[in-house]
């Protein structure tokens, strides 16, 4: 420690002393060195040998080195939690284990169905081949048989016009052209569609004297009539306007023969040409008397029996609203049927029978025998014997009070101003219409111009002349509107007139306005029945009718619709099935070419529709005869009891003729999108549902995000081009079912109630049969009709709000009914129902039928509709006396008829429930 000691402090030592400290402190190292050694190499060993190497000892306690048991282990703090990650761990892998077996089952099963199922298919494959090759097999066995029995049948070959054709053979007399021998219907041929060349006058020299209103008149409607095309060289037939002229002698017949045999397709005879002289004055001259027309017809409102051709040749009425629509307004009502006068005639003759006989020389040389006797002063006596015999207040005057009109030799001149003769006509029952003396005067523009002011004003004309040549009188039934009296008989005119009842005089000026409306009114209807008259004489089907487009907005569907259990709880009641294949469409009319006469059969008494009674098939202006319900395709069918049976097979089957039909719901909605999606969940699972089309009347689009119910049928939302309650009745073309379903989005109906209103429908399919009732009623104090919704036994009205009517009223609403109608429709945003109910009633003359409904018909809780407005009634009120003034009278009629259903009566068990009955 001195020495150490010494170091520290920097004292002196000796060399001994120091050698002596560094060994022992070497030797101190080394020593500590292997000691460490030891410990740290064979005392483990040593540890280790011991603890493998001991017995173990019975009891546990002396076990002092051995391997202690797990629990005791874990009984050490800092090994707890390791033993206890051990356990769980275990438990993890032991259940990973069992799942992973449990998978490898699964997928082995698996395997087994797939390779079954590929089994399944080659099989299936192998089945669909056979069927295939059995199919094809049939259908090659049925042609086969279809070839042996029927015979091969082409369309014909169409021969097109060619300048340098010199055409048919030439009669021997020009007076005897017909059809047969004088058209080429090679031009014609069925499928054709009947194409028709108007001639320009302008570029040609008859044109430049033409009357100006005529000619505009007529080439506005030659632009806009579906059979006119621009394409000469196809055409079946020609059109050439040559009158009415603004000069009686403005051009002299060789000049017009001239210029007609150049035309650039007359082809040396003018086959297949029409030429048309339209007149608007009643002194318009025989234009075409000394023309040679060769084989081309005539239609005009004068001619002589020298150059009249019967089948051949039209008589046209004359042309007095050239260029304007008939005033409504201004047309009398049909109603009282008895006016001030019984008859009135107006007129002066200019010139005898005889002296018009020694004048017209060369007119003369073409009769045969001697002339006609003049009865003339004898009608000139018996008139005015009635008219001061004082039975009755008559009218007659035969010399004008002012210089009477121009007229033709022997005809009776009209007297005064349209005008003044029309307020004369609109206080007369009947108009007596004197053909002229000469009996070779086959008809006369005078004679013409008195038949359209007579129907006009809704005087029903008499003619006392049977040699006379009404307009069109080949196709229409002109007894239904007039009464022709041969010129002997004139001292019976008397009693015939006074024998007539209301009711035949009623339908007799209905059936007059009809004909005028339909035919004689504006340029437009003549024009289409000059070439509608062609057409069906040469059996040509018309063209189809002009479908509304439905220009549809895009929507998404895929919302699961639910059930209301107050619409599709039916009790006991089959309502039929619903229809798990594609949407069924009403079969299309298929005969245009050929009709059966048994299938014919009149639908009305008074006022038939000019048209064809189909929806798919042409609605132009035709014939009377045409206008038939037709007992197959598209048309109004009769529908009987169907295949019979009793409780639930009466139930299950829809019943009729007609096995399997459907229906399309026409649903109108103006930004009502939560009602609107209600009442289509409403429609799901409704039996003979073909497809709901929705009426979409807002210029605003429904929302993006909206999402439409799948009902199992198709839904088609329709965008309108305005806001219109006329969108309700547009033929929109998906509607593709004859029966339409028109509701209100805030209508609730029970599917029973749809089905019973469906078969009520089927039964009466030329009706409206709806729900809820109205009637109109006479207001006395005011002398005008009332608009009444409370609720009575009787009715006249159904609301189309929910109704079932034919797909061929839609056409005749939007493309038929005066457009004024629509008009003041759109004016009000009203009484759209009302006037289907007239339309209806007038081309049908019979009531609706209400079917009676067990539930609320409105939807509670609903946004308020139109119908809640205080002036809604106001108007309705309005529209209806304004629909009178229209149509002339009144064509709504009375009904206490009601269709109900015992089984919305009495819960009855199947077996007991046979049928519903008619109350």
């Amino acid at each position: 420690m001195t020495g150490y000691t010494m170091l520290r402090n920097g004292g002196v030592g000796n060399g001994g002393q120091t050698c002596m400290l560094r060994w022992s402190n070497r030797i101190r190292l080394t020593w500590l060195s292997f000691t460490l050694f030891i410990i740290l190499v064979f005392f483990p060993l040593i540890a280790h040998y011991y603890l493998t190497t001991l017995d173990e000892a019975d009891e546990a306690g002396k076990r002092i080195f051995g391997p202690r048991a797990g629990s005791e282990l874990c009984e050490v703090k800092h090994v707890l939690d390791l033993c206890r990650i051990r356990e769980s761990v275990s438990e993890e892998l032991l259940q990973l284990e069992a799942k992973r077996q449990e998978l490898n089952s699964e997928i082995a099963k698996l395997n087994l169905k797939i390779e079954a199922c590929k089994k399944s298919i080659e099989n299936a494959k192998q089945d669909l081949l056979q069927l295939k090759n059995v199919i094809s097999q049939t259908e090659h066995s049925y042609k086969e048989l279809m070839a042996q029995n029927q015979p091969k049948l082409s369309l014909p070959i169409r021969l097109l016009p060619d300048k340098d054709d010199a055409g048919l053979p030439p009669p021997k007399v020009t007076r005897a052209c017909r059809l047969h021998n004088c058209f080429d219907y090679s031009r014609c041929p069925l499928t054709s569609g009947f194409p028709v060349y108007v001639y320009d006058s302008d570029q040609f020299a008859f044109g430049n004297y033409l009357d100006p209103l005529v000619k505009q008149a007529f080439q506005a409607t030659a632009r806009t009539n579906v059979y006119v095309t621009e394409n000469a060289d196809i055409a079946c037939l020609y059109v050439v306007l040559v009158g009415e002229m603004q000069e009686p002698a403005a051009i002299r017949p060789a000049d017009l023969e001239k210029q007609l045999h150049s035309l650039p397709h007359w082809r040396t005879d003018g086959h297949n040409h029409v030429i048309i002289n339209l007149s608007r004055k009643s002194d318009t001259q025989n234009l075409l008397y000394n023309v040679s027309t060769g084989r081309a017809m005539v239609a005009q409102s004068t001619f002589y029996a020298a150059q009249y051709r019967p089948g051949f040749d039209l008589v046209v009425s004359p042309l007095v609203h050239a260029m304007s629509e008939p005033n409504f307004m201004e047309i009398p009502p049909q109603v009282p049927v008895k006016r001030k006068y019984l008859f009135t005639f107006q007129g002066e003759k200019i010139e005898s029978l005889r002296s018009s006989l020694q004048e017209a020389r060369s007119f003369e040389e073409e009769m045969e025998g001697d002339p006609p006797a003049d009865y003339d002063d004898r009608i000139i006596a018996t008139l005015k014997a009635v008219q001061d015999s004082k039975l009755d207040q008559v009218l007659v005057e035969f010399t004008c009070k002012n210089q009477p009109k121009p007229s033709l030799p022997t005809e009776w001149a009209l007297c005064g101003e349209r005008e003044d003769r029309l307020e004369l006509l609109k206080l007369s029952t009947f108009a007596l219409i004197i053909t002229p003396g000469d009996p070779h005067l086959v008809i006369s523009s005078g004679c013409a111009a008195r038949l359209f002011e007579a129907l006009e004003v809704g005087a029903v004309p008499v003619v006392l002349g049977e040699q006379v040549q009404l307009p069109y009188q080949d196709m229409l039934q002109w007894n239904e509107a007039s009464l022709v009296v041969p010129k002997p008989r004139v001292t019976e005119v008397h009693f015939l007139l006074r024998s007539l009842s209301d009711s035949d005089l009623l339908a007799m000026r209905r059936q007059g306005r009809f004909l005028w409306e339909t035919y004689f009114s504006t340029t437009d209807s003549i024009f289409n029945t000059v070439l509608a008259m062609i057409r069906t004489r040469i059996q040509i089907p018309a063209a189809p009718i002009r479908e509304e487009i439905a220009a549809e907005i895009p929507h998404r569907s895929g919302k699961a619709a639910g059930t209301d259990p107050n619409m599709a709880d039916n009790g006991d009641l089959d309502l039929g099935p619903v229809e798990t294949e594609p949407p069924y469409a009403s079969p299309k009319y298929l005969r245009n070419f050929t009709l059966t006469v048994t299938d014919f059969y009149r639908s009305w008494n008074s006022a038939p529709g000019p048209f064809h009674l189909f929806p798919h098939t042409p609605f132009d202006p035709v014939l009377p005869s045409e206008a038939k319900f037709l007992g197959s395709g598209t048309g109004f069918r009769p529908i009987g009891g169907g295949a019979g049976g009793s409780g639930k097979e009466f139930q299950a089957a829809l019943g009729g003729n007609v096995p399997r039909e459907q229906f399309t719901v026409v649903m109108l909605t103006y930004e009502r999108e939560e009602v609107l999606m209600n009442s289509l969940e409403r429609l799901n699972g409704l039996p003979y549902l073909n497809k709901v089309v929705v009426v979409w009347n807002s210029p605003k689009l429904p929302s993006e995000d909206l999402l439409w119910p799948d009902i199992g049928v198709p839904i088609m939302v329709v965008r309108t081009e305005k806001n219109s309650l006329n969108n309700r009745f547009l033929p929109w073309n998906e509607i593709e079912t004859e029966a339409i379903l028109s509701i209100d989005d805030d209508a609730h109906l029970r599917h029973d109630e749809i089905m019973f209103g469906f078969r009520v429908w089927r039964e009466a399919r030329d009706r409206i049969v709806g729900f809820p009732g109205r009637y109109h009623a006479w207001d006395i104090p005011h002398q005008s009709w009332l608009y009444n919704s409370n609720y009575s036994c009787e009715l006249s009205m159904v609301l189309t709000g929910a109704a079932f009517f034919h797909k061929y009223y839609a056409y005749l609403y939007s493309y038929v009914m005066p457009q004024a109608i629509r008009d003041m429709v759109d004016e009000y945003i009203n009484c759209e129902d009302i006037a289907m109910n007239f339309l209806v009633s007038h081309i049908t003359r019979k009531p609706p039928i209400k079917v009676t409904s067990r539930w609320t018909f409105r939807c509670p809780g609903c946004p308020q509709a139109l119908s809640h407005d205080d002036s809604h009634f106001h108007e309705r009120h309005k529209c209806i006396n304004f629909f009178v003034k229209v149509y002339g009278y009144m064509p709504l009629l009375y009904t206490q008829f009601r269709v109900d259903s015992v089984l919305f009566k009495t819960r009855l068990p199947h077996d007991k429930t046979k049928c519903f009955k008619f109350i």
